[in-house]
């Protein structure tokens, strides 16, 4: 049974369907159907939070629902917990100027 949902084919990161514990292997799934390799969540990932399904640079590009969602703002390991930690939004800032 799958732990987490990858929800686009180009996301860099799967949202938790349940509570993770540090240590524990996540299976993940690509849309609730294809299972994909598991991962192991370097730390607890609380339910409905991100957890990193591949390395991610410091300022690359976070992606879920095929979009870009925000920035790392230092590097992300395989199996980390995504979030304001260590995620700039770019989504419903009202700090930058519209364009």
């Amino acid at each position: 049974m799958s732990r987490a949902i990858k929800l686009d084919d180009e996301d860099n990161v799967a949202v938790a369907v349940d509570e993770i514990g540090a240590g524990e292997q996540v299976n993940v799934s690509l849309k609730g159907q294809a299972e994909l390799e598991p991962v192991e969540a370097a730390e607890e990932i609380p339910f409905g939070h991100k957890v990193a399904l591949e390395e991610i640079a410091k300022s690359e590009r976070i992606k879920k629902y095929g979009e870009v969602i925000g920035n790392a703002t230092k590097d992300i390991g395989i199996g980390d917990h995504v979030h304001v930690q260590n995620l700039e939004s770019n989504r419903g800032r009202g700090d930058r100027a519209k364009s």
